[in-house]
């Protein structure tokens, strides 16, 4: 079986053999996702950028519990726990909101601005929802590089599942200035981009 990979990337010898070792998860745009054994991945990268981009973000994020734990990184790979779950943008097309999730995803906003993220958004295929209703995150991009000030791809895709209202109403009853600042925001977008 050759690599789905879209740039050739060479590997060391041990790298490889924890390849050989692992369960093939799938493919993204920045590479594919290997199962390891011990209930961890490893990510094999395109662009050692994007790894190391990748790697950054996640050791700069790892005293918040919405990110899994990061083991070992090399020029192309990481290795971290394995996030399971159901992905938000699915889970919201067969349940409705409610206030625990909808909790979780106002204290990871909270999270990114004390992290320092500049971007405080994430998109909903980047959230898995845990049985507890809490959310881990994969895939963190440019969140110490792009400004954005409110979860504007987030709310876009609870819109999308026609969940919007439902969780707007739980985030009033959470954070009321937040709430205001943030249903503004979604609205005028809404209203541009859908309308």
């Amino acid at each position: 079986m050759g690599r789905p990979f879209t740039n050739p990337v060479y590997l060391n010898e041990k790298t490889e053999k924890i390849i050989r070792e692992a369960e093939y998860l799938g493919k993204g745009n920045n590479g594919v996702v290997y199962l390891l054994p011990d209930n961890k991945i490893i990510k094999i990268f395109n662009s050692s950028k994007v790894c190391k981009d990748e790697y950054s973000t996640l050791i700069r994020s790892k005293k918040s519990k919405y990110f899994p734990r990061v083991y070992e990184h090399g020029k192309h790979y990481i290795i971290r726990d394995f996030v399971g779950g159901i992905r938000l943008d699915k889970y919201l097309r067969r349940n409705n909101m409610n206030r625990t999730l909808a909790e979780h995803l106002v204290k990871l906003m909270k999270d990114f601005k004390k992290l320092g993220y500049k971007r405080l958004d994430i998109r909903c295929k980047d959230l898995y929802v845990q049985e507890d209703f809490s959310v881990k995150v994969i895939d963190p991009k440019n969140q110490f590089t792009k400004v954005v000030h409110y979860p504007r791809h987030l709310m876009k895709g609870i819109y999308k599942r026609n969940k919007l209202d439902e969780f707007l109403f739980f985030v009033a009853d959470i954070d009321p200035e937040l709430h205001k600042y943030w249903s503004e925001k979604i609205y005028l977008y809404i209203c541009k981009e859908f309308e």
